[in-house]
Formats: structure tokens, sequence, C-alpha cells
């Protein structure tokens, strides 16, 4: 048993937790680079939470420059040990109507071109993605926001798009005939990193959209999605709270606390010293 240090990633909608004590913005460096931003670190009754987020205070840094691997890894030096990822998605589903949220259990990544492993040359390991998600922590967060007055679908298929710009028409169809449910720029690769990192993972979506897959609705725009956040970001602060006083007192170890103990592949002889040392955080328990 152990006690609880929940990171949370807040994406678009989601800056700052009003509702944290003894709070503190604190830089927590990095050897895979800089982070977002610095963390706020504080609490809410006996559990300790670390706040980053994911854009930058002031929403300065677009999703393709986000520095996952420098999030998370100032995350796990920070203590963290579950991530809750908050973010704002476009719905590929009638049902899944703006205002709407979903805790996706499923990806589909689409990005380009960002770091998606901490490991490398010198240093090589394989994780599972099977399941990306945290079952335990993921339904805490479902519970969490339907206690916080907010609709909530348990589980969906999150696609993972480069962006900055928003689909095509074609992507968007495309997207929905390969069973995704929801559509978003920054859940991928920060679930594969913190599934490195042996940190569980769960995914809040908040619906602002419905992308562009209904041939009768106008385009979107960035007003109208800005307009949804700040709807959607009232429910998401209410849900944290929510979901902190329903965690128990003590925190039961989780097999994905130890994924690493299998995952490692390079010889202990070929290792190179130089990954190993920027390794020490998210994968020091193994090396």
């Amino acid at each position: 048993m152990s006690t609880w240090t929940l990171g949370i990633i807040g994406g678009s909608g989601l800056y700052q937790i009003d509702t944290l004590e003894d709070a503190q913005w604190i830089r927590v460096a990095s050897p895979f680079g800089e982070a977002s931003d610095e963390i706020l670190c504080g609490r809410i009754g006996d559990v300790k939470l670390r706040f980053l987020p994911r854009h930058g205070r002031g929403h300065r840094i677009p999703p393709g420059e986000v520095n996952a691997r420098a999030n998370v890894d100032a995350l796990k030096r920070a203590g963290c040990t579950d991530i809750l990822s908050i973010s704002s998605v476009g719905s590929l589903r009638e049902e899944l109507l703006p205002g709407r949220f979903c805790v996706a259990d499923q990806f589909i990544d689409r990005t380009k071109g960002r770091a998606s492993s901490f490991f490398g040359t010198g240093m090589v390991a394989h994780v599972s993605m099977a399941e990306p998600v945290c079952e335990r922590l993921s339904a805490f967060a479902a519970a969490a926001v339907e206690r916080a007055g907010g609709d909530v679908a348990h589980g969906g298929t999150y696609l993972a798009m480069e962006g900055p710009q928003f689909s095509t028409r074609a992507e968007s169809h495309l997207y929905r005939q390969w069973g995704a449910d929801i559509i978003g720029m920054t859940a991928m690769p920060e679930a594969k990193l913190c599934r490195e990192a042996e940190m569980p993972y769960a995914l809040i979506g908040m619906v602002t959209d419905y992308d562009c897959w209904r041939e009768e609705e106008a385009f979107v725009e960035v007003s109208q999605v800005i307009a949804q956040m700040q709807a959607n970001g009232e429910i998401a602060r209410r849900a944290i709270s929510e979901l902190v006083a329903a965690l128990p007192a003590e925190r039961a170890a989780s097999p994905l606390d130890t994924v690493l103990d299998h995952a490692l592949i390079t010889a202990e002889d070929a290792r190179d010293p130089a990954m190993l040392a920027k390794l020490d955080a998210v994968a020091g328990r193994v090396l």
C-alpha cells in the first residue's frame, strides 16, 4: 500500500485548479527538455496533487510542439503515482453531443514526428499498449464527472490527430468508419509515455463540438470551441474534487506500476550510460 499523488494534465479549457491547498508553482527540470510550464503542487485534503497545464499558462504551445516527454518525466520526478489527463475533444458520434464527457479506454495514434518513447538506442524497451488506460482510475474519473453534474460516456476510442488544423470532412468520415468516438490532438504520445513511466493513466474528454462529419452543420470554429470549453471546464474542476474525495485512503498497488519488469530488452553490457542517466526517473526502479 502507498499514498496517492495524483498528477493532472490540464488541456484546453483547464489551466488551473483553484481548490488546491498549500499551492505553489515549482519548476521541475527534465533531461528531456523543458516541460510546458511549472508544476502547481498542492493538496486537496490528504491527497497530494501535481497540476501541469499541457499548453502552458495562456495556451501558448500548439499541440505538435508540446514536449510530452518532458511533461511526463517532470510529473514522475514530482512524485506522481497516477496521471489524469483532461482534454477538450471533438465528437465523432451523434450521441456524444457538445457538453458531454467521455472517459476514453482506447486510442488510435495518427500523430507524426513526435518523440513517442523515453527509450532508444542504448536502452530499448517495449511496453504493452493493448489496454492503454488504467481501469481503476478511469472508473474513479467517470464517477467523479457524474457526481460533478456532468453527463459522461464510460469508454470510447480517442483518435489522436496531428493538428493544429482541424480535420477535413473526408478524414472525419474516415475516422468514424474506423470506430473512433472522439478526436483530439494531445493524448498521444502522452498515454504511451505514462505507460513507460509506470504511471497509470486515465483521460476525461470534454466534448466541445461535432468535428465536421455532420454535413448539415457548419465547420468547427475556435469561438464555438472556446465557449463550450468554459462550460466544460467548470464541471471538470468540480470532478477533480469529487475524484479526490472518493479515492481510498491507501493506494493499492496496480499492475501498471511494474510494467517495465518485463519490458527491457537491451543486454546490461550494451546499455548506454548516458541514456540510463536520462532514464533515472521514469525507469530508475529497474535500471
